[in-house]
């Protein structure tokens, strides 16, 4: 592990194999995984904690500030995921696990929660059962299997933490203050509601729980105290809205609530904890609130960051000293975002991000004493921003009036007109949503030549619920009319060749992209689907989603069973008049496999042009280095040959 460490730090301190900016950039250096994940102080600053992705697992290391050399380490088994990781004293962190069935997809947790010393001594499970020895979505759901979330560190007590769990069988959760050691535990609340979240105050009582039955329809209690009853303040069912607990103030007098509007983005509201009577703080007019900036001593939330766009933080206390420090930081690190990543416990030294749309993300450290801010490492320094390609933001219009946020991308020396052209459908579809960034992918693309446009059509999340809803059972409708009003936005402002667009797309992307080419087969000269889903009757009877009531409750909401062949692309084969390539992982649970197949059997005895490749032993995106280089240049060499400089299709600039 320390080889593997030290062969880590020479490519992130040194900056070993930077391409020129004019050079075409080798598929590789996409590929490469970054240096780290994410860092934490530990809370004196003495030590630093960092997660190491791997080609299929993410391991934890921590080093010693003072000179950066490692003192411990967790490495996983195969597909397994350090997830979250807490320091709950000076010596020791907590972390969990999470397992993913494909490098698409997020890691679902098993519900363990283990420990480790800086020292890498003291390492195992807390709470659990070991699940890592199979895939968390495999695992037996009976009354006897525990799952566990840390809930509260319990910032002046070094050998609790307040953890909630459930079991598989009631589901109702149970918060208990259980000791960093030996998971020894005593229970201290009781949730009054289904697959509930809770959340503690000030002082480390569980005031809130949130939660759901089968029919996903949330519901939010509060209890004055510990001793109290519970009282429902929040019932989705009635106001169609749901509320969230975020947080509280330094004196603890007022919690802060997220709520959902009927129309418009989330807003973020104080609750007077003794009145329970609502206050509207800030409200953006475009995007959900985004990341809350808590400062790290009195705790009080001194700013909400927002991503409309670009990323934006609105400050609350403009004269909190810590968002002072944050504003002084991102002055100086003009065309990039800077985030913070927490401070030791006395606020004196603090862990920063720092990223972009060129890129990935850089670490400092920052020493509140002297004002000086340290370079710590990169996650991808290999790859230098100069070499890379911008990302823009655009409101692009539907045909309806809907307003929809776009990230064009487009290759670094063009004049931005003209172009070949990729329509990137993201994957969910519900929830997720592209933002401004580094993607190595699109990056990839756009080093190629090709201008790249994300958007975020009805039904992405970051845009309030009325934006997500609007989507649902739309899949092939209003969802896909978006990408076809966007594709024709870039016609019309010169930025695409209309000869040379392709539309491609992953899991819903994948969808997206079939389902393109099907109902508009003069738009686009070809598509790429991958680990798509294609046969709409087909998801009520295979995958994960439709595993549980809740997920088949969610898939009757969202997609419905009505006209099912109408918005199944591989029903509608015959529209089809362009190039397809289609590919998949034999182990996907999510968009099995069977999907891609269908597709394929569709097109190919239609005699339409189109190539499959499903890769063995991988799931919802591929794992290994070699099937993630084989599906990049299999890409690259479709688009090349459909809509690059030497296509059928190309005709001069």
């Amino acid at each position: 592990m320390r080889s593997f460490f030290l062969m880590f730090l020479s490519i992130s301190f040194l900056g070993l194999g930077v391409a020129q900016a004019d050079e075409q950039i080798p598929v590789e250096s996409f590929l490469k995984r970054d240096s780290f994940g994410t860092m934490s102080l530990s809370p004196t600053g003495e030590y630093i904690a960092a997660t190491i992705p791997q080609e299929d697992k993410t391991s934890l290391v921590i080093l010693r500030r003072s000179d950066l050399t490692q003192t411990g380490h967790v490495t996983l088994p195969k597909n397994n995921h350090v997830g979250d990781f807490y320091w709950v004293n000076p010596n020791r962190i907590l972390f969990t696990v999470g397992q993913k069935e494909g490098a698409l997809n997020q890691p679902l947790g098993t519900g363990e929660i283990y420990g480790v010393n800086v020292d890498g001594k003291g390492q195992g499970v807390l709470i659990g059962f070991g699940a890592q020895s199979g895939l968390a979505s495999q695992i037996k759901r009976d009354s006897n299997y525990v799952v566990a979330y840390m809930l509260d560190t319990l910032k002046d007590d070094d050998d609790n933490v307040i953890i909630s769990t459930f079991k598989y069988g009631s589901e109702f959760t149970e918060a208990y203050r259980m000791n960093v050691n030996d998971g020894r535990r005593v229970v201290v609340a009781k949730a009054p509601v289904r697959r509930a979240t809770l959340l503690t105050d000030r002082q480390s009582v569980v005031r809130f729980a949130t939660g759901a039955g089968n029919d996903n329809l949330s519901k939010t209690y509060f209890r004055t105290d510990a001793n109290s009853d519970w009282v429902l303040i929040n019932d989705e069912s009635e106001t169609e809205l749901a509320v969230t607990p975020i947080g509280f103030n330094a004196d603890n007098t007022i919690a802060y609530l997220e709520k959902e509007e009927k129309q418009g983005p989330n807003g973020i509201y104080s609750f007077d904890l003794k009145t329970q009577k609502e206050t509207l703080l800030i409200k953006d007019d475009d995007a959900d609130p985004g990341r809350l900036l808590f400062s790290p001593v009195e705790r009080s939330l001194y700013g909400v960051s927002f991503m409309d766009g670009y990323p934006r933080t609105e400050y609350l206390d403009p004269n909190n000293e810590y968002a002072k420090i944050e504003k002084r930081l991102s002055a100086s690190f003009k065309d990039y975002s800077v985030a913070s990543l927490g401070y030791t416990k006395d606020g004196m030294l603090g862990l920063f991000v720092v990223y972009g749309d060129k890129l990935a993300g850089d670490f400092y450290l920052y020493d509140k004493k002297t004002e000086k801010l340290s370079y710590l490492a990169g996650r991808s320094s290999w790859l230098k921003p100069e070499s890379l390609s911008t990302m823009e933001p655009y409101k692009i219009e539907a045909r309806d009036g809907t307003q929809m946020i776009g990230y064009l991308t487009v290759p670094k020396n063009s004049k931005g007109q003209n172009l070949p052209l990729i329509i990137h459908p993201h994957g969910g579809p519900f929830g997720p949503f592209d933002s401004w960034g580094y993607d190595p992918e699109v990056q990839m693309l756009a080093n190629r030549g090709y201008a790249v446009l994300q958007v975020n059509f009805r039904g992405s999340g970051n845009y309030g619920r009325s934006f997500t809803r609007i989507g649902y059972k739309q899949w092939g409708k209003t969802m896909q009319d978006d990408l076809t009003d966007a594709t024709k936005w870039a016609i019309r402002e010169g930025i695409a060749d209309p000869n040379r667009i392709c539309i491609y797309g992953a899991s819903y992307g994948g969808y997206a992209s079939l389902m393109g080419v099907a109902k508009e087969p003069d738009l686009y000269k070809c598509a790429i689907g991958n680990v798509g889903v294609y046969d709409m009757q087909m998801m009520y009877g295979r995958g994960d989603i439709q595993g549980s009531e809740s997920g088949e409750n969610f898939l009757e909401d969202s997609l419905g069973r009505n006209d099912l062949a109408a918005i199944s692309p591989n029903r509608l084969a015959a529209n089809i008049k362009v190039p397809v390539l289609l590919m998949a992982g034999r182990e996907d649970v999510r968009a099995p496999p069977a999907h891609t197949e269908a597709m394929y059997r569709a097109l190919q005895s239609l005699g339409k042009p189109v190539e499959m490749k499903i890769y063995q032993g991988e799931g919802h995106g591929n794992y290994l280095v070699e099937n993630q280089i084989d599906f990049a240049n299999r890409v690259l060499s479709f688009l090349d040959k459909y809509i690059g400089p030497g296509s059928q299709n190309a005709k001069a600039n």
